[in-house]
């Protein structure tokens, strides 16, 4: 990557260190020559980092999808620092980043592209999630009849409490929670997990990464909510389905030249790891 001369600061001043960590890598980058600015508004505005070569998003996987969206439009690469609990995005520690940020800013660092969803909810109305779109009724305790076609080729149609679909980056936030499967961020594929689905022999789908998927509400007298990424709502437009697909742009994410995927699922889930036979 070529040295970084503008930076964007995105900050969560409700994590626990945060807006002093911003202090102190702002500090760092004003003595690089760095030219930066910085927010605590998230998610970003349209055209917020325009111009610059870099987002340092300083909080939780919340705060850096709240940014994900105007990074993958402007291909700015986010630069995640953890302050917050999990951190499968924000993939550099804070003594991780107090020690190589001068290095960091010269441009020392692999960018992995991460695939977001596109979903479009009628007249026009379209919006990007890294994570997952979410299809469910408005009213949380109402059960909801969705049908599902992949290709004009019809699924099934389920009575459940909402359909999570997600991108392999997002496989471990909601749909991990709701019993969907762990995928590689490499994969080239979309998962499909129902929620609390009335037939027990529902489960999760997925689908190769260029299919076009359509949800109609086969419900009467309800309204769909769409969330995208849990932070947006999208309206959905009477009769017209809910179409999602891979789309064109995708999240430059900046990571260390050591990342390891799996190490972080490790870390991050508790699991125990590899088992080690004495001779």
């Amino acid at each position: 990557m070529k040295p970084i001369r503008k930076l964007a600061f995105v900050v969560n001043e409700n994590k626990e260190g945060a807006p002093a960590l911003a202090r102190e890598l702002a500090a760092v980058a004003r003595a690089s020559g760095v030219a930066f600015k910085l927010t605590t508004r998230f998610p970003l505005p349209t055209g917020f980092l325009k111009g610059f070569d870099a987002c340092c998003v300083i909080g939780g996987d919340g705060t850096l999808l709240g940014a994900a969206r105007e990074s993958a439009r402007a291909q700015v690469p986010i630069i995640g620092v953890n302050r917050g609990s999990l951190g499968f995005l924000t993939t550099f520690s804070s003594d991780e980043a107090r020690a190589h940020f001068t290095t960091l800013l010269t441009g020392a660092f692999g960018i992995d592209h991460r695939a977001m969803l596109d979903c479009s909810t009628g007249h026009g109305v379209h919006d990007l999630a890294l994570n997952d779109v979410l299809i469910k009724d408005e009213v949380n305790s109402r059960l909801v009849r969705l049908e599902v076609y992949a290709d004009d080729e019809l699924v099934t149609d389920y009575t459940c409490d909402g359909l999570i679909f997600s991108t392999p980056t997002g496989s471990t936030a909601y749909n991990l929670s709701a019993g969907g499967p762990i995928m590689h961020p490499s994969a080239g594929v979309i998962a499909m997990t129902p929620i609390c689905p009335h037939t027990l022999s529902n489960r999760s789908i997925i689908f190769r990464e260029n299919v076009k998927l359509r949800v109609y509400n086969r419900s009467e007298d309800s309204r769909l909510l769409v969330a995208m990424d849990g932070q947006r709502n999208l309206k959905v437009s009477a009769h017209s389905p809910v179409e999602i697909t891979i789309a064109k742009s995708r999240l430059p994410l900046a990571q260390r030249a050591d990342y390891s995927h799996f190490a972080v699922v490790r870390t991050k889930l508790k699991w125990s790891g590899g088992f080690v036979e004495k001779s």
